[in-house]
């Protein structure tokens, strides 16, 4: 399944646009990376993939439409997954997709 181009365009809408942001296919979906760090992406599985402090990680999960991002096989903690339901609402797509980028522009940049 190829990744969501209107929930790309939505989230590109979302991100401040500047030399830091960068796209990137990736794992069959797109990537928004902030100083070489991913955020988000639309995910070529449906949704959103987060990037989070896994501190928070297990006070995230509470909400039904959340889940941890699992990749071959294993669980990849501080990444999570909201379903395409979810993100369907503006708000909410809002809400995480600023919960990304603000966590990835906390990590050191990384060089080129």
């Amino acid at each position: 399944m190829a990744y969501d181009e209107e929930l790309a365009e939505r989230i590109r809408e979302l991100i401040e646009p500047g030399p830091h942001l960068v796209e990137k296919k990736m794992f069959g979906g797109l990537a928004f990376m902030v100083g070489g760090n991913m955020a988000v992406a639309a995910s070529g599985k449906g949704g959103l993939l987060v990037r989070v402090d896994p501190k928070e990680e297990d006070d995230l999960l509470e909400a039904d439409f959340v889940e941890i991002m699992v990749m071959g096989g294993r669980e990849a903690h501080g990444w999570l997954r909201v379903t395409p339901e979810a993100v369907d609402d503006d708000a909410i797509l809002r809400e995480w997709v600023d919960r990304g980028v603000t966590y990835a522009r906390s990590l050191p940049s990384k060089k080129k």
